[in-house]
């Protein structure tokens, strides 16, 4: 299952030559992370008030292949590509007509509130399925 969260490049996403400034591309891989987890039903909040449990992002390997501009429209594309106990890795794109413009691949890991390793929450991965 592919996530798709279409966003509006702004004025305030780019540099002064008019392009997406680098490090904003993790905010947007972010975002679609986070609309993913928010429509496969898993309040994060929640998660964390009751299981003590959050995502942290452990690595993220990034490629950047093209620029992004001013006013452009673009897909965060989000898919799985592994999950264990206590990591999933999932593949992120930044898309514009088809075109990849920005690819990572983001290796995400459950912790508890003191910073241990903690296992993914069952609800988290029986969502994955």
């Amino acid at each position: 299952m592919t996530h798709r969260l279409p966003l509006r490049i702004y004025y305030e996403d780019t540099d002064l030559a008019g392009i997406v400034y680098y490090a904003n591309y993790l905010k947007f891989i972010e975002r679609g992370r986070s609309e993913w987890v928010r429509e496969m039903g898993i309040d994060q909040a929640a998660m964390k008030r009751d299981e003590g449990v959050v995502f942290a992002v452990r690595r993220v390997e990034a490629d950047y292949h093209s620029p992004a501009k001013y006013d452009d429209e673009v897909v965060v594309t989000t898919q799985v590509e592994a999950v264990t106990g206590a990591r999933l890795i999932v593949k992120q794109t930044v898309e514009r007509d088809g075109d990849v413009l920005f690819s990572a691949l983001v290796t995400i890991v459950a912790i508890n509130e003191a910073g241990a390793p903690a296992r993914l929450p069952a609800a988290f991965r029986r969502n994955l399925h």
